[in-house]
């Protein structure tokens, strides 16, 4: 049996309905089963309640474990979430545990010098000394995160991403891409003590990203080049708490100072998953950007 964490989020949400596509029986640890009722709806998906970050909260849904999904959202809290779910996992005899990590592709980002970054390689350094097989899915920045709606995604009242990085190329990867990979790789043998890079098939612009969007809905956006404090302006009046304000000023400075980006589909072709395109994902989503420009 596989145990799958943090299927509520954005990331999760899409893997796990992967899964339910792929007709894969799987299990998800879910804090409030009530508040996600639509994970019941699945098929061969089980739905189990406790909480990653307290360990008497997790005997039922380790029972007959033998490999793990771990997957938790960006926040403060997410090294002592993960580091205390690795101990029970281990307590409990889960023999593996794969982590969904992450990785910049700007060829000069210093992972040290962002918070998220850095928190994801602490939980792998715990995770590679608990003496658990272990592996790694370093995915970069995702394709959904320019979807309206996001934090950092295209504003449809100016029609346009309003960014403060310049000219910078990334790599974003379709997670539709990441839960592909990932429903193989949870099956697949000889992955123990690897870590895997995926980035999206292309390094693209702000330019160049908005363009494909406009082409694929047909409606006219634009790159909208603001400094980091006017950035920031907008954040704290979409109400954003100062720590991530923050947070998002240290990925923003951190691309912007790597301009270049590397492309590695090399996770893509190990798995036999077709990388996604921008233009791929933007004509999947076109109705979303249309339906936002429009209000």
């Amino acid at each position: 049996m596989h145990l799958l964490t943090g299927v509520t989020g954005l990331s999760g949400s899409i893997v796990i309905r992967e899964f339910a596509r792929q007709a894969v029986p799987v299990r998800v640890l879910v804090r409030d089963p009530d508040a996600a009722p639509w994970l019941r709806e699945l098929p061969n998906v089980e739905v189990v309640r406790g909480d990653m970050a307290v360990a008497e909260s997790l005997g039922a849904a380790f029972d007959d474990v033998d490999r793990a999904l771990m997957i938790s959202s960006p926040r403060g809290d997410m090294v002592r979430t993960q580091c205390r779910f690795i101990d029970a996992a281990a307590a409990a005899g889960v023999r593996h545990i794969v982590k969904f990590s992450g990785k910049e592709s700007g060829t000069a980002f210093d992972p040290r010098a962002f918070r998220g970054t850095r928190w994801h390689l602490e939980i792998e350094n715990y995770l590679e000394n608990s003496g658990l097989a272990w592996t790694h899915l370093r995915p970069s920045q995702f394709m959904q995160l320019y979807l309206p709606g996001t934090l950092t995604g295209v504003d449809p009242k100016r029609r346009a991403l309003v960014m403060p990085i310049g000219q910078s190329r990334l790599a974003p990867v379709d997670i539709a891409d990441i839960a592909r990979v990932l429903v193989a790789m949870m099956d697949a043998d000889g992955i123990e003590g690897r870590a895997f890079d995926m980035t999206g098939p292309e390094g693209l612009t702000m330019s160049e990203i908005t363009d494909r969007i406009s082409a694929a809905s047909g409606r006219t956006f634009g790159y909208q080049e603001v400094t980091f404090a006017q950035k920031r302006a907008l954040h704290a009046a979409e109400g954003l708490p100062p720590e991530v304000l923050d947070l998002l000023e240290e990925i923003y400075r951190g691309r912007s100072a790597s301009p270049e980006c590397r492309v590695d589909l090399s996770t893509h072709h190990e798995f036999g998953v077709e990388p996604s395109t921008f233009a791929d994902f933007a004509r999947r989503h076109a109705d979303d950007f249309i339906a936002e420009a429009a209000a």
